[in-house]
């Protein structure tokens, strides 16, 4: 376990304040009250408090409105495409929001876009240090962290003869290994939190897909993944409710708009296309309809459902270890 000593602290501290926002600066500010170890009762009415060999936690209001008035989120993968789209919708219910991508200068013209309560942070989800560090940063930042989004995510569709064992770890990599990684390091804060405020609730959500819910020919190493992040989800579920930390998945149908579909060169419709996913189809249209066709709400979803499923995850204190279709009717609940 890589150690988060900075987020930690500033952790307890927002829980101590009463769920203030709390800022990491170096050294010791003029008027900031002295601790040289955590204590919640002494935090309490304080602006400014300085943890010797750390720094000071200033201590301010929280700003904004909305259903997700002063939760702290990150969403992965959220520089384009469903993770934008979510992140855009929980900053306008009031959520300070973490941009986190691998391509920082996007991620960056995305928190610039959002403005206040937006950040952006470099990070490679599928790397353990880079996970650890993007939860500290979010932290030190903000104060803590009460919403986690898993939803970098990535397909290579491809039958048994095409697949090459490099995709398909890489798939696996991304969409299953990184769910365990960002779980592991967000909850770690979540947990600093409850030990302070034990009646707070906080959440863990993977944005999972209709194929962790339904096989999917010629793309087992996507369907695969997010198979076993339901399976992930269940059991970090258990684990974690002592800690008041819930954990559910949310599973899109096709985001027919976004790059993982519509990109003329890499997109689904195109790699489906190729790989004689959808038969007699002949040209990238033809894989268009034959998809739209399959969900009784006759079109693909878009971000903002997804976005409504997870502040139903965070509203609802009594879910916990669910997988929660948002796919127009196309996967129903058996």
């Amino acid at each position: 376990m890589i150690e988060m000593t900075k987020g930690i602290m500033a952790a307890k501290i927002r829980m101590a304040a009463g769920k203030k926002i709390v800022t990491l600066k170096e050294g010791k500010a003029e008027g900031a009250f002295e601790m040289k170890e955590f204590d919640a009762e002494k935090v309490k009415g304080k602006k400014a408090v300085y943890i010797d060999g750390i720094g000071t936690y200033e201590i301010t209001e929280p700003e904004g409105c909305g259903r997700l008035y002063n939760k702290i989120a990150i969403v992965t993968g959220s520089a384009q495409g469903f993770g934008k789209g979510i992140a855009e919708v929980l900053h306008a219910q009031g959520a300070y929001v973490v941009i986190a991508d691998l391509n920082y200068p996007l991620a960056e013209s995305v928190a610039k876009e959002l403005g206040e309560r937006a950040i952006a942070v470099e990070v490679n989800a599928g790397d353990e240090a880079s996970v650890a560090a993007m939860i500290e940063k979010t932290a030190v930042s903000f104060g803590g962290l009460d919403l986690f989004v898993n939803n970098a995510g990535i397909a290579k569709a491809g039958g048994l003869e095409e697949m090459e064992v490099g995709t398909f770890e890489l798939v696996t990599k991304i969409n299953y290994t990184a769910y365990f990684l960002g779980a592991k390091y967000s909850s770690a804060v979540m947990k600093a939190q409850h030990e302070v405020d034990p009646s707070y609730m906080m959440d863990i959500v993977q944005v999972n897909s209709k194929s962790g819910l339904s096989g999917s020919n010629k793309n087992f190493a996507y369907a695969g993944s997010k198979f076993g992040g339901i399976g992930l989800t269940e059991s970090f579920a258990l684990e974690l409710v002592p800690y008041n930390i819930k954990v559910n998945s949310v599973c899109p149908g096709n985001y027919y708009d976004g790059p993982l579909w519509s990109d003329p060169e890499r997109g689904l419709f195109v790699q489906y296309l190729n790989a004689g996913k959808v038969p007699g189809a002949k040209t990238v249209k033809d894989v268009y309809d034959f998809y739209v066709s399959k969900s009784p709400i006759k079109r693909g979803c878009n971000p903002p459902d997804v976005a409504k499923a997870i502040m139903y995850c965070v509203e609802q204190e009594f879910e916990t270890g669910q997988a929660i279709p948002v796919t127009g009717g196309q996967i129903m609940l058996k």
